[in-house]
């Protein structure tokens, strides 16, 4: 791999980012519909601009593991400290994006370690970073730590050290919406919701307690269980389960978080060859 190589991988996370942020209605999650809404404009306006601050960070994060060539302790730990610059970069850019960062950052790693690897492939090169502890890492808890020791959540650490299985799953999702005919953003809605429906997202856990992220998780599954978003009575059961959330403030942002992952893995480039992408391939970024 080559400094421009691992540019690629970098702006194929954003762009999956970006393309995450762009989907509605995204149950509980900013959307563009908050570009009408004067009081969560800058939410929705910061994110989509922090997101861009990733790059740099991403782009460094690839380098390490194309220097390092192995998933080692050494590359874990530098993987964290870049991490941890970068969150301060993006706080600087809006804030945002803490979960997003960190399963982008393994997969973007995974990526630049095995160049050919594709979709669920990569998710499973991840686990091997995750195996090792980070520690260069803070040791006070954080607060997602605290909410999965509580509730005996696996937590990210947990999602990626399984290998990302809801990033898998998304991957799964994602290409049966497709080849039963859905359109590129009805198949991405679907694929937030299959993780929405078992993820035991610490953020909804943190807000709204186990009964909370039950009730989520159900009504992410009525959705699905409707025929999902490409169908009528799936859309109703969508629109219901929005309103229901927002209502509540509570807010599935692993899952988003999660979906950008899923989606830099579905559209990866091909790094090798001079080649920029997979032939065939879906952009990972907005759908228009």
């Amino acid at each position: 791999m080559t400094r421009r190589e691992d540019d690629v991988l970098a702006q194929a996370a954003v762009a999956a980012l970006t393309g995450q942020l762009a989907l509605a209605p995204k149950p509980g999650l900013p959307d563009p519909r908050d570009l009408d809404a004067r009081v969560t404009r800058r939410d929705h306006c910061g994110l989509r601009w922090s997101a861009k601050a990733l790059a740099p960070g991403l782009a460094a994060m690839a380098a390490a593991a194309r220097r390092t060539g192995e998933p080692t302790p050494r590359l874990r730990a530098e993987l964290g400290a870049i991490g941890r610059c970068v969150e301060h970069s993006v706080g600087l850019a809006g804030g945002g994006h803490r979960g997003a960062l960190w399963t982008l950052g393994l997969l973007v790693a995974a990526a630049a370690l095995n160049p050919r690897a594709r979709g669920a492939e990569v998710a499973q090169a991840a686990k091997r970073i995750a195996a090792h502890p980070d520690r260069g890492a803070p040791r006070r808890p954080s607060r997602g730590s605290t909410v999965s020791a509580k509730y005996g959540a696996a937590g990210a650490r947990g999602e990626a050290r399984a290998g990302f299985p809801h990033v898998r799953r998304a991957l799964d999702a994602l290409a049966k919406a497709r080849s039963a005919g859905a359109g590129e953003a009805e198949a991405r809605l679907d694929a937030l919701l299959t993780v929405m429906s078992t993820l035991q997202d610490s953020e909804l856990l943190y807000t709204a307690g186990p009964l909370g992220l039950r009730h989520v998780q159900a009504g992410a599954r009525g959705v699905l269980e409707a025929g999902g978003t490409a169908t009528a009575a799936g859309r109703e059961a969508l629109a219901a389960l929005d309103a229901d959330l927002h209502e509540r403030a509570w807010s599935p942002r692993g899952s988003a978080g999660l979906l950008a992952g899923a989606l830099f893995a579905d559209s990866l480039p091909v790094v090798g060859a001079g080649a920029t992408r997979v032939p065939g391939t879906r952009a990972p970024g907005p759908v228009t």
